[in-house]
This record gives structure tokens, C-alpha cells and sequence, in this order.
């Protein structure tokens, strides 16, 4: 498959920070890819020096095989949705999709026809003429993706845009961005910090720490196989076992992950510990108990007889449940 991006050994430094250090990435051309991390942790960085918004201190990045390092932004096959939309207040909807297009020397008429067409496409036909203040987050949202589309990218970058959105409509915007990324064969980088934007959206994703990429693959991947306990602890709540908790429950001494909903609750077991807490979420509740200065959490489903705090319970669990990690 063609790769719609690539970074080769790529770095990017503010004096002494190494914002990006040593990034080895392929994208393929046609797949939604997520850039996942806490907060300077490089993801940003990354998509800014895709966009051309930044230039690489060291390293090459290409896409669709082009190099282009020293490529000024207008001149690349991208575009990119901010978190904050940016769109201009004193326009209306219509010219703010159509701005693009103006830059470039298009006529009115046709750059007005393919303003309403990309509006079409993201449901807001009629609202060309009202004011980006006059329209829901949402709304300003899909605004926003229209006047990205317009230009006809290859490459759509994504900065955080449902960040500003409340919970509801977020989740409402995911299955909107992923259809609509697949309808169009489009290439989507899409950067967050939320691991279930991730998850659900992307065919495959980076995890980023500190300037470099601490697991890359599809989300079930990431998932059920975290390389790591920074990759487990981050990438949904995983259950970090140190390797005497492994080993007491039938693993190797080594570091492992167990994810929350594959651990059972047991009347006797060879570790237990007291209920620490419980936690109600609605379909289900999250039990944590202390073992051997470790606490393990446990998802019981709804209409589950629950323990005490307090009370003495074991663990149980598949083993093929129990992931085991390389290094710390």
C-alpha cells in the first residue's frame, strides 16, 4: 500500500527540549490514523511538521513520496482543522468555505458551487449565509471540515477538533468524522489525547511519550498487547502487575497487563486482598482490591452481586488474558 506519509528518523528541538526525538513513521494513503499521547508528549509537534507549520531540526519527511522538509505549507497536498475552527467571524458560512478557493483566483460562481457541495457533503445545506456566531460547536465543527475539504487535499489533518464539543455530541461527531473519512477514501491524521477517540475512530495509531512513539499498530493491538506499562496505564485502565504478582498468578516474573473487564471476582484464589473501593459506571461497577501493595480493578456488570468495602475477595481470570510486557 502507498504511504501517504512518512517521517525517517525525525526530530524536532526547541533549544534543549526534544519536542520530537528520532520518529520512524509510515501512514498508509486511505486510512484514518490517530496520534495518541498526553500533553507534550510530541503528537502536535509531529502533525504541525506534517502541515509544514514547523520544520525538522534533523531527518526527512515525505509524503506520498515527495520530501518535503523544506516545503512551505501552501505548497503541500494537506490541510488542517484546528481545535478552535478559526474561522472568520465577519464572513459567512459560504465564504468561509469558499475562502480557500478565493485565495487561489477562483471565479465566484464557481467557487461559491463547490462551497455549497462541500457544505452538502457535511449536512449543513442552507446555512450558507448565516455567521459562524449564529451556529452550534457542532455546526462550526463541520464548517470547518467543509473549508479543509474544499481545497482537496490528500491528507487531512485533524488537531483536536472535538476537544471544544461536550460529551454527547463528540461521540455523535466520531461516527460523523469516520464515515465521512471513509466515503471519501481520504488520507485523516488525527491528533488527541483521548484514548477512546482513538480507539473507536482509527485503523491504526501511534502512542507517543515524551517525544517519541512508544507502540504504534491497530487499536486492538494497542489494546490487548500494551508494550509497555506507560502504553497499558494510558491506552484504556489496565491493571499494571509487578513480575511477583505475575509470577503468584501463574505467570513469569515479569512486568504484565490485565485489562479490568477480563478479572472475575472469587470467593478464594491464590492471591486475594480487601475491597478498596467501588466505583458505580452504570452497565457496570468497578471494583478495586489490594493485593500484595497492588491494586487490581475488576468491571462487574450490572445485576452482579456485589462485595463490601472491606470485604476479602480473590481474583480470577483467563490466562491468555494476562499480557506480558517488555522491559519497565
Amino acid at each position: 500500500m502507498t504511504a501517504a506519509v512518512e517521517f525517517l528518523n525525525v526530530s524536532r528541538h526547541f533549544g534543549a527540549v526534544k519536542a520530537v526525538d528520532g520518529v520512524d513513521l509510515t501512514i498508509a494513503e486511505g486510512s484514518f490514523f490517530a496520534m495518541l499521547g498526553p500533553s507534550g508528549s510530541g503528537k502536535t509537534t509531529c502533525l504541525r511538521l506534517i502541515s509544514g507549520f514547523e520544520q525538522p531540526t534533523g531527518g526527512a519527511i515525505r509524503i506520498f513520496g515527495e520530501d518535503v522538509s523544506t516545503t512551505p505549507p501552501h505548497l503541500r497536498a494537506v490541510n488542517t482543522v484546528f481545535q478552535d475552527y478559526a474561522l472568520f467571524p465577519h464572513l459567512n458560512v459560504r465564504d468561509n468555505v469558499a475562502y480557500g478557493l478565493m485565495v487561489k483566483g477562483m471565479a465566484r460562481a464557481p467557487r461559491y458551487a463547490k462551497a455549497e457541495e462541500m457544505l452538502a457533503l457535511v449536512h449543513l445545506e442552507g446555512y450558507g449565509d448565516r455567521k459562524p456566531a449564529q451556529l452550534s460547536g457542532g455546526q462550526r465543527q463541520r464548517v470547518a471540515l467543509a473549508r479543509a475539504l474544499v481545497n482537496e487535499p490528500r491528507v487531512l489533518l485533524l488537531d483536536e477538533p472535538l476537544g471544544a464539543l461536550d460529551l454527547k455530541l463528540r461521540e455523535a461527531m466520531q461516527d460523523e468524522l469516520k464515515a465521512l473519512q471513509v466515503k471519501l477514501g481520504l488520507t485523516f491524521v488525527f491528533v488527541t489525547h483521548d484514548q477512546h477517540e482513538a480507539l473507536s475512530m482509527a485503523d491504526s495509531l501511534a502512542v507517543f511519550n515524551e517525544g517519541k512513539i512508544a507502540q504504534i499498530g491497530t487499536p486492538q493491538e494497542i489494546y490487548d498487547r500494551p508494550a509497555s506499562r506507560f502504553v497499558a496505564d494510558f491506552v484504556g485502565s489496565s491493571n499494571v502487575l509487578p513480575p511477583a504478582l505475575t509470577q503468584a498468578l501463574g505467570g513469569p516474573a515479569r512486568w504484565s497487563s490485565l485489562r479490568p473487564e477480563t478479572v472475575r471476582l472469587a470467593v478464594t484464589g491464590p492471591v486475594s486482598g480487601p475491597v478498596t473501593a467501588l466505583r458505580y459506571l452504570g452497565a457496570a461497577t468497578r471494583v478495586v482490591i489490594r493485593v500484595a501493595e497492588t491494586e487490581v480493578a475488576a468491571l462487574v456488570p450490572a445485576g452482579q452481586p456485589l462485595p463490601a468495602e472491606g470485604e476479602t475477595r480473590s481474583i480470577a481470570f483467563d490466562p491468555s488474558a494476562l499480557h506480558l510486557m517488555e522491559g519497565a
